[in-house]
């Protein structure tokens, strides 16, 4: 069965919804084409924006000649709106899938459809394709409700339409008048059919739940419409069930077009969720800072020496070993395709330094911590006192030899110095010496063996002699002041040699892998805080400007940039939308003369 519309459909064209469990996009043309079911790290049902042909879709588009097709959220939502406007008819779809009131609540998928304006006919295909596209279902039709099956897995659709079966899938088309709604809905085949009240009832809950979930922001500055927005999508990312943040909703999208960077990040990485629960609790989020830290110390305390994976699967398991998906072409082409994640296996000393980030900060404004959980942060700290000094492979997870990387140092640092001053403001019991020995051990190895006199600047590894956005984060972290000489000079350098105006790469080295680097959306956003933090408001000012620019028509971002600024990588990207809450939150109150240069 083949997809009838423009294809392949763009990354940046989609939209999310989801459930706090998995979640869906969809197509500005009104395909769903990318679904994991039922959790999010699910096998695919729908996969056709990595393959068109054998990915499997939900399209839902009405027959208006040459009509403009919008897309937007109702206000302060996860509920997708999308139109249709014609010169005598217009439509829309209301798109969502309801969070569920229990954590053994079943998932649905809700398309409401509705003419606004004339009389169309409206063509529907659903063709679900099982464990990846790589199982065709079994396709039951009876009338309005049509069962797909697959071994013991079954999805159900239900509408008021008559279903034909074609090819694995079902199809059907159907005509509405001005005001008139048609209702479909996709489940576990659990329960009744859904009829047009329940609908009505859970769009309206589903409407009130954001809605409810958005207002308790605390941010009201500048750029408040797309704060909302990427802490929006970052609740998406969360698991109501486990507490975990996964780092982004989708796998095999390409970081370079037609290259082999086709990464799986359905996943929760220690890095990336510690810094979004750093950017939610900016924000005001603390149930969702006290889930992860429960979900978290779960984790330490099945290491008993301290260590940590840098990644896990939502629910705490290992993260499986990298499978090819080599039956599915790809997006525009890039192969191969891969779920699971073998950078599992790395070692990256930069989490430890996040992860106690994120504990400290928790615990300053949030839930303080227990005696059980500061036992399990104690057995960490002593554990990175221990192993500071080793290669690794770094934050961009390069698949070469370890190297010793001055963000992985950095971020040793900062779990020691972090944990020293939880330690100090809780009163709590900590090998103080060690510690605050260890914490300037590391201080003098960054000066002594990351910072080149001869270029001027500090160096991404030891020996080494090029740049890396990484370093970024060094006055974020409050290693080193944001206006010291040795800083500004790398801040210069990072913005002579990696910056394209607001866009920032990660590197220019060789990396190993065939492609070129894009530009990394979360560090141009550092780049913004950096800039600020610098006192060069003006600059940071318009550089967020014009990264605001580079979203999606709905505020939404990929983790990476090509040189035209079109969207490459998974979607949406976490790192994404919590550097832009960070650098909105922080350049809003240097705007307003609220910070000083320092603060502990």
């Amino acid at each position: 069965m083949a997809v009838h519309a423009d294809v392949p459909r763009p990354i940046a064209e989609h939209g999310a919804v989801g459930n706090l469990r998995t979640l869906a996009l969809v197509a500005r043309d009104g395909a769903i084409d990318f679904l994991c079911w039922p959790d999010l790290d699910s096998p695919s049902i729908f996969a056709a924006l990595l393959d068109p042909e054998k990915g499997g879709a939900f399209e839902l588009s009405p027959d208006i000649d040459d009509a403009r097709r919008l897309q937007m959220y109702i206000p302060e939502t996860n509920v997708l709106l999308t139109r249709w406007l014609g010169q005598h008819q217009s439509a829309e779809v209301v798109d969502l899938m309801p969070v569920p009131k229990t954590e053994d609540g079943v998932e649905n998928l809700i398309r409401r459809v509705k003419v606004t304006r004339g009389e169309m006919t409206f063509s529907l295909r659903c063709w679900p394709r099982f464990d990846y596209a790589r199982k065709v279902p079994e396709v039951t039709v009876d009338g309005g409700v049509s069962t797909f099956r697959c071994g013991d897995f079954t999805l159900r659709l239900s509408g008021p339409v008559t279903f034909e079966n074609e090819d694995g899938g079902v199809s059907a088309r159907f005509s509405l008048k001005a005001g008139e709604t048609a209702d479909f809905v996709l489940d576990g085949n659990d329960g009744d059919v859904w009829d047009k009240d329940a609908v009505s009832a859970a769009i309206e809950d589903a409407i009130e739940y954001w809605q409810g979930w958005a207002k308790r922001s605390t941010y009201t500055g500048r750029w408040r419409s797309s704060v909302t927005r990427s802490a929006l999508a970052l609740k998406l990312l969360t698991s109501q069930k486990n507490g975990s943040i996964a780092a982004a909703g989708t796998f095999g999208l390409p970081e370079a077009p037609g290259g082999p960077r086709n990464w799986d990040y359905r996943a929760t990485w220690i890095r990336d969720a510690s810094f979004t629960i750093y950017a939610l609790m900016r924000l005001g989020y603390q149930d969702e800072a006290n889930a992860f830290s429960h979900w978290l110390v779960d984790r330490t305390d099945r290491s008993p020496g301290g260590e940590i994976q840098i990644m896990y699967n939502l629910d705490g398991s290992r993260v499986d070993t990298e499978q090819e998906l080599d039956h599915l072409s790809g997006y525009g082409g890039a192969k191969p395709i891969r779920v699971g994640n073998n950078a599992a296996e790395q070692i990256q000393l930069d989490i430890y330094g996040e992860l106690l980030d994120s504990v400290y900060i928790s615990n300053k404004y949030g839930e303080a911590i227990s005696h059980d959980n500061w036992n399990a942060v104690r057995r960490i700290v002593d554990h990175v006192c221990d192993i500071w000094q080793d290669a690794d492979a770094g934050i961009w997870e390069i698949r070469s030899e370890p190297q010793e990387h001055l963000h992985s140092r950095l971020m040793c640092w900062v779990a020691v110095d972090r944990a020293i001053r939880l330690a100090q403001k809780r009163s709590l019991t900590a090998p103080f010496g060690r510690w605050v020995e260890a914490r300037n051990a590391i201080s003098d190895d960054i000066w002594a063996n990351f910072w080149n006199a001869d270029l001027g600047h500090f160096v991404h590894a030891k020996g080494g002699s090029d740049l890396d956005a990484s370093m970024l984060m060094m006055p974020l972290v409050r290693f080193i002041s944001a206006t010291d000489p040795a800083w500004l000079a790398t801040l210069d350098a990072i913005g002579n040699e990696l910056a394209d105006d607001a866009l920032v790469m990660r590197y220019k080295r060789k990396d190993g892998l065939d492609g070129d680097e894009g530009f990394f959306a979360a560090c141009s956003f550092w780049y913004v805080e950096c800039l600020a933090r610098a006192g060069r408001l003006a600059e940071a000012e318009i550089n967020m400007e014009k990264l605001l620019l580079f979203g999606n028509h709905l505020q939404l971002y990929a983790e990476e940039f090509d040189p035209r600024g079109e969207f490459l990588g998974n979607f949406p990207q976490a790192f994404t939308h919590l550097a832009l809450i960070s650098a909105a939150f922080y350049l809003d109150g240097a705007l307003d003369g609220k910070f000083r240069q320092w603060r502990p």
